[in-house]
């Protein structure tokens, strides 16, 4: 029987995009290897991965994509919270991974179920039919570490984490403030605090967790988990970091993008073509990264105050109560959410895009010294192989977290600082990027990133740490 790996990501382009992506190492260690991809329908900007997908699949045989059968939501369902409604998606597609999985492996000898940590609630699908359960972390070292010690930090109060005003000791992360702590899990009444928590317990019983990051960017963390200090009360599973991945692909595809707006992505990069080097900073929040009609005020003037060169990629502000973008975006009306005459008085050193830019070309070009960011975890990877130092901003989900672990233990970041409503003023955007352009405060951060940008190539080169870890999991595999 031919050899087979399931994969089940979770439906955000993000978390598909770094699926795809180990995907793609799995074969580049073993061709015959056949990779199945379970695509749960997404509750949100449902077709919005189509054409990616169909992409790989024209161009990767060996890669095979079952889409599950959409689901129907209760009419109850809060559609406003996205991670519940990511959730409810997942747990009723259970039957169809279950049919999905026992097809596959008539035909196919499964080596593992390898499922994004949103996906935990497929973990018993997989025992059920002695297929050994894998997790893929999309996020860091870390952020993962505070999800296994998540358990541990429930028992030892009975206050939500945004009510604590303390600094939480995570083994092998900087003291973290508790508000600090990923969005889902700030609120201990809020329903989905409670599925990680159970997702969290799942994490210590999986055969082995592979995670998208290398040993030189996080070391105490990767130590803490391996020395079993994350999971006080039991055993460790292995830890396999075979990152940076990255996924390098044109995202007009289907891939974090809208459609191309206007001049994107050849027009901007010709645009850079023309900077000196090292000259231009790049702000780019993510696929579902909102900010409101004032705010993007507050960012232009601070842009301009700061006399620094720009490229910025704005999209319209959120709307119908929501604060990401779970519903296909409009194309921005620049004219309108933009100061008056700001777009003619920065024409000679800045440049806005609509919605969308071809972020990894951009950050490798040699025109960009700093990104602003909101500190989503493929973005940093992005921006550390690039050698690109950044501004942390963060949004939503983990990325507090992870402003956290880039200004305090990496030292590859520049905090930009808000009021405790998350609003940034124009100032602070004139200070954050002044002093990352700037040879003083910028210098120690862009010194760190580019030997970060050196230590990953060398984790991916032959005999580098994350092509060991990728042998290792192949070995785990033949063992079973």
């Amino acid at each position: 029987m031919v050899e087979a790996v399931v994969l089940y990501p979770s439906p955000p382009i993000g978390h598909l995009l770094a699926m795809v992506e180990l995907g793609k190492l799995l074969l580049s260690h073993q061709p015959s290897l056949s990779i199945h991809i379970l695509i749960a329908t997404p509750p949100y900007q449902a077709e919005s991965t189509a054409p990616y997908i169909a992409a790989v699949s024209s161009t990767i045989p060996s890669i095979v994509f079952h889409k599950l059968p959409k689901v129907t939501l209760l009419p109850s369902t809060d559609v406003t919270h996205h991670e519940f409604l990511t959730f409810e998606v997942l747990r009723l597609s259970n039957p169809s991974v279950h049919e999905t999985l026992l097809s596959i492996s008539k035909d196919y000898k499964v080596h593992a179920f390898i499922m994004d940590f949103f996906c935990t609630v497929a973990f018993k699908v997989a025992v059920d039919l002695s297929i050994p359960p894998y997790f893929f972390y999309t996020s860091g070292v870390a952020s993962l570490s505070s999800f296994f010690y998540l358990p541990t930090l429930h028992n030892n109060t009975t206050k939500s984490f945004k009510e604590l005003n303390l600094l939480l000791n995570i083994p092998g992360v900087p003291p973290v403030p508790s508000a600090d702590m990923p969005k889902p899990v700030l609120d201990r009444n809020d329903q989905v605090y409670h599925i990680f928590i159970n997702n969290s317990m799942y994490l210590p019983k999986s055969a082995g967790i592979i995670i998208n990051s290398f040993e030189s960017l996080e070391p105490r963390a990767i130590k803490a988990i391996r020395d079993g200090l994350c999971v006080p009360d039991g055993p460790s599973p292995p830890l396999y970091c075979i990152g940076p991945l990255i996924a390098d692909v044109d995202r007009r595809s289907g891939a974090r993008s809208n459609a191309a707006g206007e001049g994107a992505p050849d027009d901007c990069l010709m645009w850079l073509d023309k900077q000196p080097s090292k000259s231009v900073v790049f702000l780019c929040f993510g696929s579902l990264g909102l900010f409101s009609a004032q705010q993007l005020k507050e960012i232009a003037e601070g842009l301009e105050r700061s006399e620094q060169r720009f490229l910025w990629v704005v999209r319209n502000p959120p709307s119908e109560n929501l604060s990401v973008a779970i519903k296909e975006q409009s194309e921005p009306d620049l004219n309108t959410l933009l100061p008056m005459g700001f777009l003619e008085r920065t024409k000679e050193r800045g440049k806005v895009v609509k919605s969308w830019a071809p972020q990894v070309a951009v950050l490798n070009h040699d025109s960009i010294g700093g990104f602003v960011t909101h500190c989503g975890w493929n973005s940093v990877l992005e921006s550390v192989c690039a050698g690109v130092p950044m501004v942390a901003w963060p949004l939503y989900a983990e990325q507090r977290f992870n402003r956290v672990l880039l200004v305090e233990e990496m030292k590859i970041a520049l905090p930009m600082v808000e009021s405790e409503t998350g609003f940034v003023d124009s100032s602070e955007v004139e200070k954050g990027v002044r002093e990352l352009m700037g040879w003083e405060q910028g210098k120690v951060v862009r010194e760190r990133t580019v030997a970060m940008k050196h230590a990953a190539k060398a984790a991916m080169s032959e005999g580098g740490s994350s092509r060991l870890a990728l042998a290792k999991l192949f070995e785990s595999w033949k063992k079973e």
